[in-house]
C-alpha cells in the first residue's frame, strides 16, 4: 500500500512539471497569437548629459542615483533651451530608455538641425529638454522603501531642474512601469502639467510581497480620485507579458461632476497603432513613441490661464494619444442648385479619387425599420471633422442632415436645403490591413498615412430629407475614396449562447449577409469578458464571396471597453483570438455599462463580390486561455503552495497522529485529504466573493471556477510534492559530502552562553546592517544542513515500542540520550518510549522528521523574502557596499525563525500534544486559511501568519520564550556556562 501511495505522490509531482512547463509555453505564445506586436524600430543619434550639479546639497540619495539630461547630438544644442521633461524608469529600468521619445521629438520640432520645422514655426511653441533620473536599475517592484527611495530623489529633481528655468515653469513627466507610480506618487504638485505614464500597474502592484507597497499603492489610489494633474495611461495590451494591463487601467471616477482628466488607451485602440507593445517595447515602438512626442511638444505650448490651460492640455492629450477626439461644432451649409447631386433612393455612395468640392445627399426613408436608423460612411485618405491618418492628402469629408427649405413633406431637393451637422455616435480611424498580408506586420505596423475614417450616425426614424455628404478635395489625384450609405439590418443577438456552451462543445453564428453591406453587428450578452478567457472565432464565408479586390475588405473591431479596441481581419480559415481587460483578478470590474456586458463585435466592410461572413463559429480557445491563467495566478499559487504545505504539518502534528516522514506524510494528505481539498475548493470559487479574496473572480465564471479552482489545488499539491524530491536530493549531496568532512550535529542539546550572545549579536546586525530576509535565508541553508547532518539510516529499524505511565515520567524539552532512548506522547496521556538500535549520535528519528517538516515549511516562506534580497544584493553591487538599505531591519520578522532552527537544531523535539482542545497544529490551520482566501491579494500577510504560527509553537513548547529570558539571567551569574531547559518551570544550571 505504500508503494502505491508513494506512486500516486510521484505521478502528481510529474503531471506538475509537466502542467508548468505546457502553462510556461501556453503563455509565451499570448503574444504570438492573441496579440501580436507591430512595432517599428525607432533609431536616434543619443547623448546623455550628467547633472553634475544635482548633488547632495540638494538630495542625500545623489550619492545613489543620479540625473541626466538628453541630447540628440547634431540636432540641438547642449544647454537647455526649451519647456522641461522629466522621464522616469521603471524596475529594473534606465535612464537610457528616454531616448526614443526626446529623439523623437527633437526630430519632429527641428526638420533638419537646427532648423524649426514648419509645423511649429510661428507657433511660439518652444523644444522639450528631457531629463531623465537613474536609480541603477534597482528592482522598485519588489521593495516598498527602494519606491519611497526614488520617489524621493524624483522630487528633488524636479526642484533641481526648474530652478534652471524662468518661475513658474511647470515640468511633463512621464514615467514608465513602476516609474509611473513613482510619477503619481509626486502628485499633488503644482510644479507638474501632465502626466503620461506607459504600461505602469496603477491598480495591483505586479509583486505583492512586501505591506509597504501596498501602502503607496493606498496614496495614489487616492490621488488618482482627487488630484487635478491630468493623467493619461497607455496600456500595452495582452502582448505586455509582465504587467497584468488590467491594473494599468486608471481607475475610473465621476469625471463630469469632478473635472477631472484621467484617459486610459491600450495600443490597440490608439489610432495608427493598432497593435498590442510588450512592456519593455512600449519606450521605442515608433508607432507609440512618436505620438507620446508629439504630445509633449504641444503640451509646451500651453501658456493661457490656468482653466484655459487645463482644458488645452485635456484636448492635446485626447488628440494625439486616443482613437477619435471630441468634435466641434459646424456651421449649417446652404446648397444651391448645381452645388449637390441626390442619389437615387436605396444607392450607396461611392467615390474615387474625389476632386474639387461637391455635395451628395441620400434620401432617408422614413419608417425602413423600426427604431433610428445608421448612417456609415468611410473615408480613406481623408478626414472627417478632424480625424484622419498622419499623412493625409487634401481630402476633407462631413456629414449633414438636411431638410428642405419649404419644410414640407416631398418637397423637391431641387430647391435650396439647408443642412446641419449631423452628430456622430461613433467617429474614429479604422486600420486597413493589405489583404494577404499579417496584421499587424511584424516588424513594421501600420505607417502614419494609414487608416480609413469611419463616421456613424444615428436617425431618428421620423426623420425626413436627407443625408449630405460635403467633399472637399483638390484638384490632383490623390487616391483616396468615399462609401457610405445606410444601415438598416437589425443587430444579431445570440441570449442562448453561454460559457457553459463554450466549455462543452462549439457555438455557431448565422448572420444576415447583404452584398455591398457597410456593417454588421453581432452581440452575445451571456458570453463574459475574463481576462482568463481566450475565445477563438472562426469566420466562414460563401465559395462565391471574393475579397482580394474589396474597396474595404471585412474587419472585425472587437470593443469591451471604451479604452480597449481589437481589431482583426476577417479571412477565410483564418481564427480570431478574442480577449478581454474588463473584469480581472484582484482589480474592480472595468465594466462601462452592464447592459453591455457580453460579447460586441461589429464587421465593417464593403466590396463588390465581397460579403461578410455567413457564420461564426466560436469556442474557447483552451491554449490560450491556460496562457493567460499562466501569466494571472503565480502569486496565488505560491500562497496555494503554502497552504497545502500548512495542511500537511496540520496532518502530521495533530494530536494523537503516529510520527511519519515528510514523504509519508505527502503521501497520506495526497491520498486522503487532497480530494476533500479539492472539493471544498470547487465549493468556494461558487461563492459570491470579493474581488479580492480567494481566486478574484467574484463568482463570475460559474463552473469554470469550480474546475479551475480543482486545477490550483492539484498543482499546488504536486509542486510540494516535487519540492520534496529536490530538497530530497539536496540533503543527501549535503549527507554525501558531510560523511567526508565530518558534518556534525552539536552533541549537547542545551543552551551556552554562546548560544545567546549569538541572537543577540544577530539581532543587532539585523538592526544596523543587514535585512531579515538575509537571515532568513540564513536560517534556512541551516536547517537544510541540520537534516543532512541527521543520520539517514536510523528511520523506524529495530524500534521496540515500551508503553510507560506519563505522569511518572519527566517530560523531557531536549533529546534523550542513548541509554535513555525517546518518547512519544499521545492523546490518552501515555508515552510510548522508542528505544532505538544502530541511531549514530544518539540522534531519534522522530527528530529527523520533524527537522524536515520545517524544511519544508521554510522552503515555501523562502520566495516571499527572496525579491528583498535581490534588491538588496542589487543596491550592492550598483551602489555601493557602503549604500544604506532603507527598511526590513525589524528583526521580530525573523526572530521566531532564529529560535525555532537554533531550538531543534540542538536535537529538542517539539511538543505538540494538546491542552484541552488546544493545541499548536492549529495554528497551521490558520496559515492554510490566510493561503488559500486572502493569498492571492495580499500575499504578505501569509508570511506574518506563519512567523506568528512559529512563534505560537516556541511559546507552547513548556513556555520556551520565557525560559530562555530566565536562561540568560542564569547564564550571567553562572560560571559554567550552560543551561538546560527540562520543562516549563524546570531549569538546570550546570
Amino acid at each position: 500500500m505504500a508503494r502505491t501511495t508513494m506512486n500516486v505522490s510521484m505521478v502528481l509531482s510529474i503531471l506538475a512539471l509537466v502542467t508548468v512547463y505546457a502553462v510556461y509555453l501556453a503563455g509565451s505564445d499570448i503574444p504570438r497569437l492573441a496579440s501580436p506586436q507591430g512595432c517599428r524600430m525607432s533609431w536616434m543619434s543619443p547623448s546623455y548629459l550628467l547633472q553634475s550639479g544635482f548633488n547632495t546639497s540638494w538630495t542625500p540619495l545623489a550619492n545613489r542615483y543620479t540625473l541626466w539630461l538628453y541630447r540628440e547630438v547634431g540636432w540641438e544644442p547642449n544647454q537647455p533651451v526649451g519647456v522641461p521633461a522629466l522621464f522616469i524608469p521603471g524596475s529594473a529600468g534606465s535612464s537610457h530608455q528616454v531616448r526614443s521619445i526626446a529623439s523623437s521629438a527633437a526630430r519632429q520640432y527641428f526638420s533638419s538641425p537646427f532648423v524649426i520645422s514648419n509645423e511649429f514655426n510661428g507657433r511660439r511653441i518652444k523644444p522639450v529638454d528631457f531629463y531623465a533620473v537613474d536609480f541603477n536599475e534597482d528592482f522598485s517592484a519588489f521593495h516598498g522603501p527602494t519606491l519611497d527611495s526614488q520617489i524621493a530623489y524624483t522630487t528633488a529633481a524636479i526642484r533641481y531642474v526648474l530652478s534652471r528655468y524662468p518661475p513658474d515653469t511647470q515640468i511633463i513627466v512621464m514615467g514608465h512601469s513602476m516609474g509611473g507610480v513613482v510619477g503619481t506618487a509626486l502628485l499633488p504638485s503644482p510644479n507638474i502639467s501632465t502626466l503620461i505614464t506607459m504600461s505602469t500597474p496603477h491598480t495591483l502592484p505586479p509583486v505583492r510581497f512586501d505591506s509597504r507597497i501596498e501602502e503607496i499603492y493606498a496614496r495614489n489610489g487616492r490621488i488618482l480620485l482627487e488630484d487635478e494633474t491630468p493623467i493619461l495611461s497607455l496600456c500595452g495590451g495582452a502582448t505586455d507579458t509582465l504587467v497584468s494591463s488590467e491594473s494599468c487601467v486608471i481607475p475610473e471616477s465621476d469625471q463630469s461632476s469632478s473635472g477631472l482628466y484621467r484617459r486610459t488607451v491600450f495600443t490597440s485602440a490608439l489610432q495608427g497603432t493598432w497593435t498590442g507593445v510588450g512592456h519593455r517595447e512600449m519606450v521605442w515602438c515608433h508607432q507609440v513613441r512618436w505620438r507620446v512626442a508629439r504630445a509633449a511638444l504641444e503640451l509646451g505650448g500651453v501658456v493661457s490661464a490656468h482653466d484655459a490651460a487645463a482644458a488645452a492640455r485635456d484636448k492635446i492629450l485626447d488628440r494625439w494619444l486616443r482613437d477619435g477626439l471630441p468634435v466641434s461644432d459646424e456651421e449649417s451649409v446652404e446648397l444651391r442648385n448645381g452645388t449637390y447631386e441626390t442619389l437615387p433612393e436605396g444607392m450607396q455612395l461611392v467615390l474615387k479619387n474625389p476632386r474639387g468640392k461637391r455635395a451628395y445627399l441620400l434620401p432617408v426613408v422614413p419608417g425602413a425599420i423600426e427604431g433610428p436608423s445608421t448612417f456609415v460612411l468611410y473615408v480613406s485618405g481623408g478626414a472627417v471633422s478632424g480625424i484622419a491618418p498622419h499623412h493625409a492628402p487634401d481630402l476633407r469629408v462631413s456629414v449633414q442632415l438636411c431638410v428642405s427649405s419649404a419644410g414640407t413633406e416631398g418637397a423637391s431637393p431641387s430647391l435650396p436645403t439647408t443642412c446641419t451637422r449631423l452628430p456622430p455616435t461613433m467617429l474614429k480611424l479604422l486600420p486597413s490591413p493589405l489583404p494577404g498580408r499579417p496584421f499587424p506586420v511584424p516588424n513594421e505596423g501600420s505607417d502614419e498615412s494609414e487608416g480609413v475614417v469611419l463616421f456613424e450616425g444615428e436617425i431618428p426614424s421620423d426623420t425626413q430629407g436627407w443625408i449630405g455628404v460635403s467633399i472637399n478635395a483638390g484638384e490632383k489625384e490623390g487616391g483616396g475614396w468615399v462609401v457610405g450609405g445606410f444601415d438598416r439590418r437589425e443587430i444579431v443577438k445570440r441570449d442562448a449562447v453561454s460559457l457553459s456552451d463554450l466549455i462543452l462543445g462549439t457555438a455557431y453564428i448565422p448572420l444576415t449577409t447583404a452584398v455591398e453591406g457597410l456593417r454588421t453587428r453581432v452581440y452575445i450578452p451571456r458570453l463574459p469578458l475574463n481576462v482568463l478567457l481566450v475565445y477563438r472565432l472562426l469566420p466562414h464565408f460563401t465559395d462565391s464571396s471574393s475579397c482580394a479586390d474589396a474597396i474595404f475588405p471585412p474587419l472585425l473591431m472587437h470593443v469591451s471597453h471604451p479604452s480597449e479596441v481589437h481589431y482583426y481581419p476577417l479571412r477565410q480559415d483564418k481564427p480570431a483570438l478574442l480577449h478581454s481587460h474588463t473584469t480581472a483578478l484582484y482589480v474592480p470590474s472595468l465594466e462601462f455599462n452592464s447592459r453591455h456586458h457580453g460579447l460586441n463585435l461589429t464587421i465593417y466592410s464593403y466590396g463588390y463580390g465581397c460579403t461578410d461572413p455567413v457564420e461564426l463559429v466560436l469556442t474557447l480557445d483552451w491554449w490560450g486561455t491556460l496562457g493567460r491563467l499562466g501569466t494571472r495566478y503565480p502569486t496565488t499559487l505560491l500562497s496555494f503552495c503554502i497552504g497545502i504545505v500548512s495542511v500537511v504539518l496540520f496532518q502530521a502534528w495533530r494530536p494523537g497522529a503516529q510520527p511519519q516522514s515528510v514523504s509519508e506524510s505527502l503521501e497520506t494528505f495526497v491520498r486522503r485529504v487532497v480530494p476533500q481539498l479539492m472539493a471544498a475548493a470547487a465549493l468556494i470559487a461558487l461563492l459570491p466573493l470579493s474581488y479580492e479574496w480567494y481566486l478574484g473572480l467574484n463568482g463570475e465564471l460559474g463552473l469554470l471556477a469550480c474546475f479551475l479552482a480543482v486545477f490550483l489545488v492539484g498543482l499546488a499539491s504536486g509542486l510540494v510534492c516535487l519540492s520534496w524530491w529536490v530538497l530530497r536530493l539536496l540533503i543527501w549531496l549535503l549527507g554525501f559530502v558531510g560523511m567526508r568532512v565530518a558534518l556534525r550535529r552539536p552533541e549537547d542539546s542545551g543552551l551556552r552562553r554562546s548560544t545567546v550572545f549569538s541572537m543577540v549579536f544577530v539581532s543587532l546586525f539585523i538592526f544596523l546592517f543587514v535585512p531579515w530576509q538575509v537571515a532568513f535565508l540564513g536560517c534556512w541553508i541551516i536547517q537544510l544542513l541540520n537534516c543532512a547532518a541527521h543520520p539517514q539510516d536510523g528511520r523506524d529499524k529495530s524500534r521496540t515500542p515500551i508503553v510507560v505511565d506519563a505522569s511518572t515520567e519527566a517530560i523531557p524539552l531536549r533529546s534523550q540520550r542513548e541509554d535513555e532512548g525517546s518518547k512519544q506522547f499521545t492523546q490518552d496521556g501515555v508515552a510510548e518510549v522508542l528505544s532505538t538500535v544502530n541511531t549514530s549520535r544518539g540522534t531519534h528519528p522522530y527528530t529527523l522528521r520533524q527537522n524536515e517538516h520545517i524544511l519544508l515549511f521554510l522552503t515555501w516562506l523562502l520566495p516571499l523574502t527572496a525579491p528583498v534580497l535581490a534588491v538588496w544584493v542589487r543596491t550592492l553591487m550598483t551602489a555601493g557596499y557602503t549604500t544604506p538599505f532603507n527598511g526590513d531591519h525589524n528583526v521580530l520578522k525573523v526572530l521566531p525563525v532564529l529560535w525555532l532552527v537554533d531550538y531543534v537544531g540542538r536535537g529538542h523535539v517539539l511538543d505538540t500534544r494538546h491542552w484541552g482542545r488546544i493545541s499548536p497544529s492549529w495554528g497551521f490551520v490558520a496559515v492554510g486559511l490566510v493561503s488559500f482566501l486572502i493569498g492571492g491579494r495580499w500575499v504578505y500577510l501569509v508570511y506574518d501568519v506563519a512567523n506568528a504560527q512559529v512563534a505560537f509553537l516556541l511559546f507552547w513548547e513548556y513556555g520556551i520564550v520565557v525560559s530562555y529570558v530566565i536562561c540568560v539571567y542564569l547564564l550571567i551569574s553562572s560560571p559554567k556556562g550552560t543551561c538546560l531547559l527540562l520543562g516549563p518551570k524546570s531549569i538546570e544550571v550546570q
